[in-house]
């Protein structure tokens, strides 16, 4: 009893022991859980890590205490085990003492269980709660000084931004270098992005911690988010607007060229850079340049020149002139193709390309000849005239090979060492140049006068005939070499007799001659000077050679010498010696030997060939111009026995006057102004042409038809004749050298030189028709637009 009584006293003092710990433990662990989240900034997680450091060394100094209860209750145990565990029995009288004894164990073991739990728990989320504080510190800690340091960096950068002066106030000269200043500027701020990145991810692991930031640093961080975005968008705006700046305005745009125009015109660009011009004051807009458009209306006055060539020619100096090419060598030229690297043929130009390079030209020549040249002005109005030759579908791009023939051709220099530039743009490495290759050199000359709607005069289009005509030069070599070439080239061929003439056009102009034109007596004689080797002291100048004056119904007797340069004593007795020799022929022998200056180019009216580029795309009346050009080629070929071109001598019929009339199918106004938005005005202009054009051929069908009726009564006529000396017997039988056979055969002859050109006149009638036929669908489609 005194045993079981003493085991009770030390069972129930240590029980009371394990319960106070355990209410004790309790009571700390509710108060921990009580504690407020961590805190949102370094004040407030201060003050928490300060309180829980003091409640850690509460629970601390009641750790002895707690580990001595804990050994108590261990020794207990061990000296009183227990061995059923599975059931426990209310204390009562009927308990037997070691049952009692066992009980009282078995709650002692389970309250120093509880008790040990409780404290290691406590422990643990006092340390980890220590922890996550002094974690939390530093990420806050390290938060502020970033915030504080980008704070900083972007007072800065807003200083930088503040300091910008606008756009529209720079130099255009300064352009890219505030450009390359912007992206050092973007490069130096990259340090901000990153810390910009730290500070959010830093953020962002405390949010991912259960601890948000405190109203203030979360403001402060918003602010920094926000002033990051402002100064990163101000940037990115700023690069747009001075990129956009150099390139509308700085040295590789073509804002330079909008004061080649004057109000009330507006130079605008196209989506492919292709210039247009807006005309304000009739809200219109066209391809053509003002100045361009005025051009090409002078030129009409040389329409009254009867030769096809002298025609183009005169055309071609004019444009020269206005685009000032006449005072470009081709040593420069050539010199500026190669600093643009303007070597691959085949490659194309965008007009910022050929724009870059004509400037360079425009300044090379100013800066050689020491002259002030207008260069916005000739670089667009070169530019606009290279478009209208190679790019009339404006399409912005323009082959190089193209670029450099219009150029070359225009430009002054020796005609031989033009011809030796093109070919050589052509020819292979070896030197050779195929026919493929030729064909492409020469269908891009030919565009020069097709703009001018002169090209029918020269073969047309087809380049073919000129190219077989150019290697019969080469007698059978697949190659042709560039000797071939200038030899062909020397004979002035049909398809490129322009270029020389040009190239005389030029070198008459300074030309006097101390001679009278017999005509309109003009004295001394400006430009070319006409002799005639039929007659002597015969003279006539050039206006009126070219247009056909005549004194008084005095008709030039041919041939005729053609000097672009004053004259020497020794050609002069020449020319006597020539005149005295052709006053002992005949009309008839000079009719039977003709003395061309050119080399004819017999033409066909085949397709182009497939090998021949296209340099522009079709338009809508092409078609029609096709075939009057086709036309007008047939009628060329019809009246070869008419010299339109001449060097030394010529020999052209009566009707001389009508040779090439049908060349007036085209305008340089009739691709270009098509190709305009205003449809309208283009409709008009070519409505009016045409008009004209057609009361013309309707005047010539009408006097064709009267001569046709005339040639036609004289035929009958000689056929009655002849039948009337054939039914009589003693003409029959006569000898075939008596005077009545001659004569006889004499008649016969004359009646087919008469059926000959009547059958001309009747093949001339029926191309003049089909022309009219053409011109009037062209006219309908045309008045349809106008309508539209």
């Amino acid at each position: 009893r005194a045993r079981l009584e003493a085991f009770s006293d030390s069972s129930g003092k240590l029980q009371l022991s394990l319960q106070e710990i355990i209410d004790w433990l309790t009571l700390k662990d509710e108060e921990l859980s009580e504690q407020l989240p961590i805190g949102g900034d370094v004040g407030a997680v201060q003050h928490q890590r300060n309180f829980h450091t003091a409640f850690m060394e509460d629970v601390k100094s009641r750790g002895p205490f707690i580990y001595s209860v804990l050994e108590s209750a261990q020794d207990f145990l061990s000296q009183h085990p227990f061995v059923e565990p599975e059931e426990t029995l209310p204390d009562s009288k009927d308990v037997s003492p070691r049952r009692r004894i066992q009980n009282a164990s078995r709650s002692v073991w389970k309250q120093a269980n509880v008790a040990s739990d409780l404290w290691e728990k406590l422990t643990a989320r006092c340390l980890d709660r220590h922890r996550h504080m002094e974690l939390t510190l530093e990420r806050l800690l390290e938060l502020q000084a970033a915030m504080e340091e980008l704070a900083g960096a972007l007072d800065q950068g807003e200083g930088v931004r503040g300091a910008w002066e606008p756009v529209g106030d720079l130099f255009i000269d300064s352009l890219q270098d505030h450009i390359d200043a912007i992206k050092l500027f973007k490069e130096e701020l990259t340090q901000v992005k990153e810390g910009m990145k730290h500070i959010n991810d830093l953020a962002h692991q405390l949010a991912i911690a259960d601890v948000h930031l405190s109203v203030d640093n979360a403001r402060a961080l918003e602010q920094l988010n926000t002033r990051w975005k402002q100064l990163q968008g101000s940037i990115d705006e700023r690069l747009k607007q001075l990129q956009d700046a150099h390139r509308d305005f700085g040295p590789g745009s073509q804002h330079f060229l909008s004061s080649s125009v004057q109000i009330p015109w507006e130079r605008s660009i196209s989506h492919n850079k292709v210039p247009y011009y807006i005309n304000h004051q009739t809200q219109t807009t066209c391809w053509d340049h003002p100045k361009m458009t005025e051009l090409y209306q002078a030129l009409a006055d040389l329409n009254n020149i009867k030769f096809s060539a002298y025609r183009t020619a005169m055309k071609l100096r004019r444009v020269q002139k206005a685009l000032r090419l006449d005072l470009m060598t081709l040593s420069s030229t050539s010199q500026v193709f190669r600093e643009h690297d303007l070597q691959q043929s085949n490659h194309l130009l965008d007009v910022v390309e050929v724009i870059h390079c004509l400037t360079s030209l425009y300044e090379r020549l100013e800066e050689e000849r020491g002259i002030l040249v207008n260069i916005p002005l000739c670089v667009d109005m070169c530019l606009n005239w290279v478009l209208n030759v190679y790019d009339s579908g404006r399409n912005g791009k323009v082959r190089v090979l193209s670029f450099k023939t219009g150029l070359v051709c225009l430009c002054n220099s020796n005609v031989q060492e033009k011809y030796k530039y093109l070919f050589k743009q052509v020819s292979s490495p070896g030197g050779g140049c195929d026919q493929r290759q030729l064909s492409l050199l020469l269908h891009e000359a030919i565009q020069i006068p097709r703009q001018l709607g002169e090209v029918a005069a020269f073969g047309g289009s087809n380049v073919e005939p000129s190219v077989r005509s150019c290697f019969r030069v080469a007698a059978g070599k697949p190659a042709l070499e560039v000797s071939h070439f200038l030899e062909w080239m020397s004979l002035e061929p049909q398809s490129m007799v322009w270029v020389p003439v040009l190239h005389r056009v030029a070198v008459a102009e300074s030309a006097k001659h101390q001679a009278k034109c017999s005509i309109c007596k003009q004295c001394p004689i400006r430009g070319f000077r006409y002799r005639s080797l039929k007659q002597f002291n015969v003279d006539i100048c050039q206006t009126c050679f070219l247009t056909g004056r005549t004194s008084k119904g005095k008709k030039l007797h041919y041939p005729i010498m053609e000097y672009y340069t004053p004259t020497t004593s020794g050609e002069n007795m020449r020319d006597f010696a020539k005149t005295l020799k052709n006053k002992f022929r005949s009309k008839q022998y000079f009719s039977k030997h003709p003395q061309r200056g050119y080399l004819p180019v017999q033409s066909v009216l085949e397709a182009e060939s497939s090998e021949t580029p296209s340099s522009s795309p079709r338009l809508p009346h092409a078609d029609t111009h096709s075939r009057i050009e086709h036309f007008a080629s047939r009628l060329a070929e019809m009246e070869n026995q008419n010299c339109s071109f001449f060097t030394d001598s010529l020999s052209p019929d009566e009707s001389l006057d009508e040779d090439h009339y049908l060349l007036r199918h085209s305008s340089p106004t009739l691709e270009q102004d098509s190709l305009t938005g205003q449809q309208f005005g283009a409709g008009h202009v070519l409505a009016n042409f045409n008009c004209e054009d057609k009361d013309e051929l309707e005047r010539i069908l009408a006097r064709l038809e009267n001569e046709n009726r005339i040639l036609q009564g004289e035929y009958r006529r000689l056929k009655w004749q002849h039948e009337e000396a054939a039914a009589t017997p003693q003409l029959a039988d006569g000898a075939p050298g008596s005077p009545m056979g001659l004569c006889d055969d004499e008649l016969l002859a004359e009646a087919r030189i008469l059926r000959q050109h009547k059958s001309r006149l009747e093949t001339r009638m029926q191309i003049l028709e089909d022309h009219n036929k053409q011109l009037e669908s062209q006219l309908n489609r045309l008045r349809e637009l106008l309508l539209q």
